[in-house]
């Protein structure tokens, strides 16, 4: 993260101090505003997340730190590009004081100056974190991650044969294979592990552009959600395709025969960022907010769908056993995040060339 002003007023340590005496609140519904006090009372904090799993982030986040607090939090939900056009054109005014987005859209946020710095003085758990997490590429600290890997039909594929990036040149397997379009959450992990896996890296685009040109006669779709994937690998119409492991769980539990597996070279991960607007009209909540979510409380709250970033923090059972071994350190599983600065100068043209000399064949 960028090294920010330091702080460490009166009111940032009071508004800490109201979180960490989280766990001896009672439960009160969620849209009262809580009967927690301290400096946040009665304050609203305005945070602007995904349009899925807002239901269980109500539950598992926004209410218990109402209650410990006594603020009232007001969600705003949209897709990642819908919300940054907004802040874009905001003018400084954003009406948001944290927003939850990913890596890749935090990235082109920061690039235009769009969002501010903060540091542990703000937020101490920033210290408890794994250090991917707080990578000072980034405003804002990663409170969950997404590693990129193939999922595969078990009863057709072993795990051996899916770990490998050649399944997707096999003959045998033509018109039965998937690739993420590169707008997708895995499109850029993919080109970037087919890059480093044939080429010279992460970033060696033109290798990953040829190579998935070469193979995409032979693609059934270049898929652009996860609602896709799991139709198409539930009905059978494809036996691998390269996918982020959040939703993979739920499909594996249903007794399907599917599994997932990192590839043997290549392993990319994108996390999801806690960033603060600037203009946000409430910082100081804003701060208290993200301490929150960073805590070992939520992280392990919010397990049966976000990967915590807390090393104190076992990922559940359900990710473990995709995950092998070193579950619950990608670092130590061999995965790497990507550089946002290569992501931002490069991503209009790298996307454009993906629809002209991949996708578009």
């Amino acid at each position: 993260m960028a090294t920010p002003k330091l702080r460490g007023s009166a009111l940032a340590a009071g508004t800490i101090s109201a979180v960490l005496t989280l766990s001896a609140c009672g439960s009160s519904d969620s849209g009262s505003g809580g009967d927690g006090s301290g400096e946040l009372a009665g304050t609203t904090i305005v945070v602007s997340t995904f349009p899925f799993g807002v239901e269980d982030f109500q539950t598992n986040v926004v209410e218990p730190f109402e209650r410990a607090t006594g603020a009232k939090i007001e969600i705003d939900s949209g897709s990642n590009a819908d919300r940054l056009t907004q802040l874009q054109l905001a003018g400084g005014n954003p009406g948001i004081d944290v927003m939850l987005i990913s890596d890749t859209f935090a990235a082109l946020g920061q690039d235009q100056d769009l969002f501010q710095s903060f540091d542990a003085e703000d937020v101490p758990n920033l210290n408890e974190l794994h250090e991917f997490a707080v990578d000072e590429a980034y405003a804002g600290p990663a409170y969950t991650y997404q590693l990129n890997g193939i999922l595969y039909r078990s009863d057709e594929l072993s795990a051996e044969e899916a770990a490998e990036w050649s399944i997707f040149e096999d003959p045998a397997l033509a018109g039965k294979v998937a690739l993420p379009d590169i707008s997708a959450t895995a499109g850029q992990l993919t080109v970037s592990g087919i890059g480093a896996a044939y080429g010279s890296g992460p970033y060696d685009v033109e290798t990953a552009f040829t190579t998935m040109g070469e193979w995409a006669p032979d693609v059934l779709q270049f898929y652009t959600s996860t609602t896709e994937v799991s139709n198409l690998i539930s009905q059978g119409e494809i036996l691998a395709v390269p996918t982020i492991i959040g939703f993979v769980p739920p499909l594996v539990a249903s007794g399907q025969p599917i599994g997932w597996i990192p590839p043997t070279e290549g392993r990319y991960m994108a996390t999801n960022r806690l960033m603060i607007p600037e203009g946000a009209e409430n910082t100081e909540g804003a701060y208290a907010f993200i301490d929150y979510m960073l805590s070992q409380e939520a992280q392990e709250a919010s397990l049966a769908t976000d990967l915590p970033v807390r090393p104190d923090v076992t990922p559940a059972p359900s990710f473990t056993g995709l995950m092998g071994e070193n579950a619950g350190d990608p670092v130590a599983m061999g995965y790497e995040t990507l550089s946002p600065e290569e992501i931002t100068k490069n991503r209009t043209d790298w996307v454009d060339r993906f629809a002209r000399e991949v996708s578009g064949k």
